[in-house]
């Protein structure tokens, strides 16, 4: 059963005080870009975007070559926590940034807050928002302001080898507590057989399963931010997790690394807690396992359909950008023509989950179901997204937070930390940040 979506606190800022991290942005955002149309003067305008995603080249000389208004220069620079966040932050202080950036979700907020882009809001009208899934409006929505038109979406996932399943017999969990079950009958049936694998370098799968639950780690209220990293659903799910870790029943390996994918490849790992783009994660990684695996929708505390993000990302303008009508024109295109899908899918990269309901069927035409026996993928996709549960909202210092959790995290199976510490300490430390900017706190 979807839960209808409501709008999240973070959306109801727009009367919030001087002190609070939203109000920088109305001073720091460049009107001038907003005035001027793509190719007034005659002449192409020529903007520069910057980003890391698999197939954007393609994507940037499809445009290039259908548009004669609008030239676009592309950069590839390090994904976001690689590099890329850093290399935008230091251009913007630079005042030589681009005029559109990749910014994914999570990260969003800090960027606003920091008064790094620009507010879209004259450019991202009612007519364009009805085209993207409401969840990916709202993130992108702050202070009643929209700071960045959505790409992707990233609805949560269940990816469990069929085969071995059936030969365990083992049943697709429908809720945590099934699933426990089924992890205990995979060990039973092959010692060295998991279901799934904890990420101690990735605090935000973990962080999509406690918004599922219901979490609600930041909400602003009046001038100040509320966080709570505590509350009863988060404790829930580090309860949880770190008694499947005590018991042994699930793998503690970094994401996508040598020693996940090598327990992918022998069948000593047979399930994957992953989001829509995992699809292609798995196609392309494991070619060889084709036509073994299948995708459920994630286990639920109730049995009832709930799903988080993990990850999506979304496409912003820095704030001295002077082009931003260009800019998001581009934009546009890329998130909601099936012209700029098919260019992506043309570099062989997933399509993974269009934030844009138009652009999916011709997402789900590309991608090849063999590899999941044939079945309708993108149908678990549509009704997880249809479920994301209400009322997450990101913070401003998510860098801060996920950068704690995850030094934490990495110390969980060496017994000098448990989840719920670690969770803790990127609580501390995220209030520390915020009052260290001047922000009003409370948790």
């Amino acid at each position: 059963m979807s839960r209808s979506w409501k709008r999240t606190p973070l959306s109801a800022v727009g009367a919030v005080g001087a002190v609070t991290a939203l109000t920088v942005l109305t001073a720091c955002g460049g009107g001038d870009g907003n005035t001027a149309a793509p190719g007034a003067d005659g002449k192409p305008v020529a903007i520069t975007f910057w980003g890391w995603a698999k197939g954007t080249k393609e994507v940037v000389d499809a445009f290039n070559a259908s548009h004669t208004d609008i030239k676009v220069k592309f950069e590839e620079i390090p994904s976001g926590n690689a590099g890329g966040y850093a290399k935008i932050s230091n251009a913007v202080k630079a005042g030589n940034a681009p005029d559109l950036v990749s910014i994914e979700y999570p990260m969003l907020p800090e960027f606003v807050s920091q008064g790094s882009v620009q507010d879209i809001g004259p450019l991202f009208g009612d007519d364009l928002k009805k085209k993207f899934l409401p969840q990916a409006v709202e993130l992108t929505t702050l202070g009643g302001k929209n700071w960045a038109v959505p790409f992707d979406a990233a609805p949560q996932a269940f990816y469990y080898r069929k085969d071995l399943f059936e030969k365990y017999g083992v049943q697709v969990p429908a809720t945590w507590a099934e699933f426990r079950a089924a992890a205990e009958k995979v060990k039973k049936a092959d010692a060295k057989a998991r279901i799934g694998t904890f990420f101690p370098d990735d605090p935000t799968t973990f962080q999509a399963m406690a918004w599922q639950a219901g979490a609600q780690w930041f909400k602003a209220e009046g001038d100040t931010w509320k966080v709570n990293t505590a509350d009863a659903a988060t404790t829930k799910v580090s309860a949880y997790w770190q008694q499947l870790l005590d018991d042994d029943l699930v793998r503690n390996n970094a994401s996508f690394s040598p020693e996940w994918t090598n327990s992918l490849k022998s069948g000593g790992t047979v399930g994957y807690l992953g989001a829509a783009w995992g699809a292609g994660v798995l196609k392309g990684t494991l070619p060889e396992q084709n036509g073994k695996w299948a995708v459920a929708p994630m286990p639920t505390w109730d049995g009832r359909a709930a799903s988080g993000m993990l990850g999506g990302s979304t496409f912003a303008v820095p704030k001295n950008s002077r082009k931003a009508a260009a800019a998001v024109e581009f934009a546009t295109w890329m998130t909601t023509t099936e012209a700029g899908i098919k260019a992506r899918i043309a570099s062989g990269t997933s399509s993974a989950f269009p934030a844009a309901a138009e652009l999916r069927p011709a997402a789900k035409k590309a991608f090849d179901a063999g590899y999941f026996g044939g079945q309708d993928i993108y149908r678990v996709f549509e009704d997880a997204g249809k479920s994301i549960t209400p009322n997450w909202a990101w913070g401003p210092s998510t860098g801060t937070t996920n950068s704690v959790i995850k030094d934490r995290f990495g110390k969980v199976t060496g017994g000098g930390a448990t989840i719920a510490d670690a969770v803790r300490a990127g609580h501390d430390a995220t209030v520390a940040e915020l009052k260290k900017r001047g922000l009003k706190v409370e948790g």
